[in-house]
């Protein structure tokens, strides 16, 4: 019976330490391949979507980009030239004292306009005056000798040597009155002309030297605008032909002059010439140093195609539009998209710029929202975007 249990017992034993690792190796080999397949299973899910990501991208059409349109129009314009000038006045000083003096009196504000003649400034002059009064009574007394001597050399009774030296004397104390009369005269500051005065630079009692400004001294009516044009308007501007100024400081208004001055030669750096022309300015409105736009008129015009500003896109390769055409798409329906044209520009007036080749009239072009547009790229035309060009606009401030 023991040899029966322990051969029992020694069959038992295998049996007891191979079964646990036969089955560890089976639940890892499970493991293993439940892993692979989940694995796999997320690989095929991701697969599938990044293929319908991409097949979606590639069937995706972009939502066309809302715009306003204009008709490309021909217009009669006047032959005129635009420029940007500066406004100079006719004459213009700075006043000073050309000789030295104490300022005893100030008979003008800044700001307000004199005549000519009129007392600007006093100096000091009780040092010369009374050297006057010496002067005159030296002079007085040179007079009689002088007819003294004429009176004695008729009868004899002096030399011709007596009658030059009294002669002399005499027209030496002259100069001197002269001298003196001169000098206090210099001592009184007058207005060379008719004009606006600018901001006073001296103060009762202050020293001045020679040369020492006292103000500025504009002449505003009538007054200039010059500017200046390419040479090739040389042959269209003529003197006495009109121009048109206007300032952004009073939009509302412009000022009509005519060509008075045009430079005999162009500049050799711009091949610009400078051109100057007169405005009457009875109001004073127009100041001296402002910049303004001038228009040189014609009476002659001549037929021109024009788009809106807005609607040119400047490059250095070359400026261009895009046009707005109706165009078939792959799934055969019709759409409008913008196509981009290359064109060359002429003058510009107002929001309009003349086109001289590159378009024909009566198409239609982007206005505005032209510079995020590619070329074929579907539009949607919405007029409501911007406000309509105009020829002489008028901007205000809402």
């Amino acid at each position: 019976m023991l040899r029966n249990a322990s051969a029992q017992a020694e069959e038992y034993v295998p049996v007891e330490r191979h079964a646990p690792t036969s089955t560890k190796r089976r639940i890892r080999i499970i493991a293993i391949v439940g892993l692979v397949v989940v694995i796999l299973a997320l690989l095929g899910i991701k697969g599938a979507q990044i293929g319908s990501m991409i097949k979606a991208g590639k069937s995706f059409v972009p939502p066309p980009e809302s715009v306003s349109s204009a008709k490309v129009e021909t217009a009669d314009w006047p032959g005129a030239r635009t420029a940007v000038g500066t406004l100079v006045a006719v004459r213009g000083v700075v006043l000073g004292s050309e000789i030295t003096g104490t300022v005893r009196e100030i008979s003008f504000d800044s700001g307000m306009s004199v005549k000519k003649g009129a007392v600007l400034v006093r100096l000091d002059i009780s040092t010369e005056q009374a050297q006057l009064q010496s002067a005159r009574a030296d002079a007085a007394l040179a007079k009689t000798t002088l007819e003294r001597h004429l009176r004695l050399r008729s009868s004899g009774a002096n030399t011709p040597g007596d009658l030059d030296a009294a002669e002399a004397r005499a027209k030496q104390t002259e100069a001197n009155v002269a001298s003196l009369e001169a000098t206090i005269a210099k001592k009184t500051i007058r207005a060379p002309f008719d004009g606006r005065i600018a901001i006073r630079q001296v103060e009762l009692g202050q020293v001045l030297s020679s040369g020492t400004p006292i103000a500025s001294l504009q002449s505003v009516n009538p007054i200039y605008a010059e500017f200046s044009l390419p040479q090739q308007s040389l042959a269209d501007v003529k003197v006495g032909q009109k121009v048109r100024v206007r300032t952004d400081i009073f939009p509302g208004s412009s000022w009509d002059g005519e060509v008075t001055v045009i430079n005999p030669e162009v500049d050799v750096v711009t091949r610009n010439v400078r051109i100057r022309a007169t405005l009457n300015n009875p109001d004073g409105r127009l100041t001296p140093g402002m910049f303004a736009n001038v228009d040189v008129l014609s009476s002659e015009k001549h037929p021109v195609t024009v788009i809106p500003a807005t609607s040119v896109i400047f490059a250095p390769y070359g400026d261009s539009v895009y046009a707005i055409e109706d165009a078939k798409g792959t799934d055969g329906k019709t759409k409008t998209v913008a196509r981009q044209k290359f064109v060359r520009l002429g003058e510009r007036r107002g929001d309009f710029v003349a086109v001289t080749s590159g378009l024909s009239a009566g198409e239609a072009v982007v206005s505005s929202g032209a510079f995020k547009l590619r070329n074929g790229m579907p539009v949607v035309v919405n007029n409501n975007l911007a406000p309509a060009a105009e020829v002489a606009p008028k901007p205000t401030d809402n």
